[in-house]
């Protein structure tokens, strides 16, 4: 097998992939397509998708329009898989397309899959490189366009359509979106849910019944942070406008003026982003900056959800969202908006809550039924836990 390229816009090494047994022809190689390479829950999926297919039935290669970091393609288990970073400037690099081409050119994929909006146009480069099977994506959405109504972008969609041979949605309001928005007729279209790794996410109690959480839940890496008694409300998102971080801040200084003994409740937000030092200082104004813990990215998500009592995600819009799945193996209910995928996942009542997107109040009050009632967080996070198992398990998503 030829050296791993290195992360660089510099020409790729063809890939021939591992040598076949003699007189059969090598798997077909994928070339997935990403905007960037690193943290994220669609590249989470990628990474998932890519460990977990059949050794041998595909050959993989990974491009990114703009960087690619060493620690996340570290999670790939083959660590000969290329990966490759074109550097896409700020604003229309009109060069970016002759690199994509010229990469493709070199891998000579048997299929392109190209993954939301950002790589669209990469379809084009795919069809002049003489692809012939080529795939997209759906996976969310972005601020610019929290439903896919933005009158440019869908026209931007429903150009890029003849080029597609199939398209993957990963929630029901996409499928929805691509038949009565873009003209995506059914025969050309998917829809797969995520899947998550329950071995890797599993409760803090795994000999529970039906895997349900029971206490007590595992300790913070943060001494004295969470005792016992403590109820910690927790999330782990991009600090970003559409994942909407600074919703659940101010609904947590909300839920303290609210219930009783407001020192009893923590708040952990793990991940980085524009709004994570506003984040910061909207609690620390509200004196709550020793019952908050915003570490900033960190690798060590699964023991971290299991440190949990209550997961949230206060998104302004979502596909599928792989933190929300990783929660519900974690055995955790789940409080999420009411936005794109999201009542895919959530079961109100069952598994969880769906609460109005931008809306603090609504938010707090619906945090307080659970604050004050730990056998509805054992009960809904149970349940999660079962249906993660037999709705989105990894096996399925493969």
């Amino acid at each position: 097998t030829p050296a791993r390229p290195e992360t660089t816009s510099a020409r790729p090494e063809p890939v021939e992939g591992r040598a076949p047994t003699p007189g059969t022809p090598p798997a077909p190689l994928i070339v997935h397509l990403v905007h960037r390479f690193d943290v994220g829950g669609l590249e989470n999926g990628v990474v998932n998708l890519i460990n977990h297919m059949p050794p041998g039935r595909y050959r993989h290669a990974i491009i990114a329009l703009t960087e690619a970091s060493e620690s996340f393609r570290a999670r790939l288990h083959d660590p000969e898989i290329p990966v490759l970073a074109l550097h896409k400037r700020e604003g229309h690099d009109l060069g970016l397309h002759w690199r994509l081409w010229r990469a493709l050119r070199e891998l000579r994929p048997a299929i392109v899959h190209t993954r939301n909006l950002a790589t669209l146009e990469g379809q084009l480069p795919a069809w002049l490189a003489g692809v012939r099977a080529r795939v997209h994506g759906e996976h969310g959405w972005d601020i610019g366009d929290l439903d896919g109504s933005r009158g440019r972008y869908r026209t931007l969609r429903r150009v890029f359509r003849p080029l597609i041979g199939r398209y993957i949605a990963l929630s029901r309001h996409q499928v929805a979106y691509l038949q009565e928005q873009v003209g995506v007729v059914e025969e050309r279209l998917s829809h797969i849910y995520n899947g998550v790794d329950t071995e890797r996410f599993h409760p803090a109690n795994r000999d529970a019944d039906s895997g349900g959480r029971v206490s007590p839940r595992e300790p913070l890496p943060i001494a004295g942070f969470a005792g016992p008694d403590d109820v910690v409300i927790g999330s782990v998102l991009r600090m970003q406008p559409v994942k909407d971080p600074l919703n659940l801040v101010r609904a947590f200084i909300d839920l303290c003026a609210r219930v009783q003994e407001p020192e009893r409740l923590r708040l952990v937000v793990i991940g980085d982003g524009a709004l994570r030092a506003e984040a910061q200082a909207l609690l620390e104004q509200a004196g709550l900056a020793d019952q908050s813990w915003l570490p900033g990215a960190r690798e060590d998500i699964p023991a971290l959800l299991r440190g949990f009592d209550v997961f949230v995600l206060p998104s302004q819009a979502e596909g599928i969202c792989n933190t929300i799945l990783e929660a519900m193996a974690t055995g955790l209910p789940v409080v999420a908006t009411d936005v794109g995928g999201n009542p895919d996942l959530v079961q109100p009542g069952l598994t969880g809550s769906l609460v109005p997107a931008s809306n603090p109040a609504a938010l707090a009050k619906t945090l307080a039924t659970y604050v004050t009632d730990p056998d509805r967080r054992r009960r809904e996070g149970g349940m999660a836990r079962a249906r993660a198992e037999k709705h989105f398990s990894m096996d399925a998503m493969v």
